[in-house]
């Protein structure tokens, strides 16, 4: 499991400790662990056993927790997603994210930039706001379970829009993409609550995808390969259009 640093201020240092792990995956892993021991020491099968116990220790590692530095500026878009930058094209919104209405303001019709991250079964799957605002939407959408690495898992796979309204009025979209073994996206935030810049938000069980799309006028601040941290990598700042290109080596 990675570590992450616990800030000490009044002593003006950093210690290390280990991440927690989320409530969702501490069934999982502790029915995993209970199967080992019962295959170690009651049926005494080390053949099967030894592997439960490694595969519940990869399930507590798959829900860990880090905390994380969220970094500071009215204008920042944030990650909501560890994983690796698979696709930056410029796309029309998904209807669900379009119009303005009772759900709040939309990103309009016109194409926007979409980055879309990947998430391994070695990433945290734990997902954050990207701004901090009221969350106006939170739409699911059943669908198949593809590769989350193809582009059209972004309209065939099961998903979770989410739209976000910043004080200003300016909404940011995302979209929790469920992938070839996730089975299950799970949020954390509903309609009207009031969510801080990476403020945890939920979390797509083994394996997905967060797409995001950024507002009219702004470009990626990341390249395609890049490998992203929720809540501390910086996406975009609103506004900006320098726009970067290449590949991350």
């Amino acid at each position: 499991m990675a570590g992450e640093l616990k800030d000490n201020r009044g002593r003006g240092e950093a210690q290390w400790r280990w991440p927690s792990i989320h409530p969702e995956g501490r069934k999982f892993g502790l029915i995993g662990v209970a199967l080992a021991l019962l295959v170690l020491l009651w049926l005494d099968w080390e053949i099967i056993g030894w592997p439960l116990l490694g595969l519940a220790i990869f399930t507590f590692a798959f829900f860990r927790d880090p905390e994380r530095v969220v970094p500071q500026g009215s204008n920042l878009i944030v990650s909501p997603a560890d994983g690796l930058v698979s696709l930056i094209v410029q796309v029309p919104p998904p209807p669900e994210l379009q119009g303005d209405d009772e759900g709040g303001r939309g990103l309009g019709l016109e194409p926007v930039t979409r980055v879309s991250i990947f998430m391994s079964v070695f990433d945290v799957h734990i997902n954050r706001a990207p701004v901090a605002g009221t969350v106006k939407r939170v739409v699911y959408i059943p669908g198949r379970f593809l590769n989350a690495d193809l582009d059209k898992a972004s309209e065939e796979n099961e998903r979770q829009h989410i739209l976000i309204e910043r004080a200003d009025g300016r909404a940011i979209g995302f979209t929790q993409i469920a992938g070839l073994v996730a089975r299950r996206i799970i949020p954390f935030v509903k309609p009207g609550d009031l969510v801080a810049s990476g403020q945890r938000i939920g979390l797509i069980r083994f394996g997905s995808r967060v797409d995001v799309y950024l507002p009219a006028g702004t470009d990626s601040k990341v390249l395609l390969g890049q490998k992203v941290v929720a809540g501390e990598t910086v996406l975009a700042e609103i506004g900006q259009q320098a726009l970067i290109e290449g590949v991350s080596l």
